[in-house]
């Protein structure tokens, strides 16, 4: 995948499966995922460069990006401005 203009392409961390306090969390309650790792970047738009670089573990608006199913993994593809911090 090679996103364009100033795309970038991330996979979502897993859902957490238990709180801190050891209480399982069925499926219904997860809550999405707001942290992942950036797989792809796009070359940057209107003579800017990117920010984030591939490998680098991001965290993301709540209701950022577009989910994409691609090769038995789910992605979200976003725009760099989505991207609240890396860390």
């Amino acid at each position: 995948m090679k996103p364009i203009n100033d795309r970038v392409v991330v996979k979502p961390a897993p859902a957490e499966e238990k709180t801190s306090g050891g209480i399982i969390i069925p499926d219904t309650a997860k809550e999405k995922p707001q942290r992942g790792e950036v797989v792809a970047v796009g070359p940057g738009k209107d003579g800017n460069k990117m920010t984030v670089q591939q490998g680098d573990i991001v965290l993301y608006g709540k209701y950022a990006g577009t989910e994409l199913h691609h090769e038995g993994q789910d992605y979200l593809i976003m725009r760099e401005d989505d991207i609240l911090v890396v860390l």
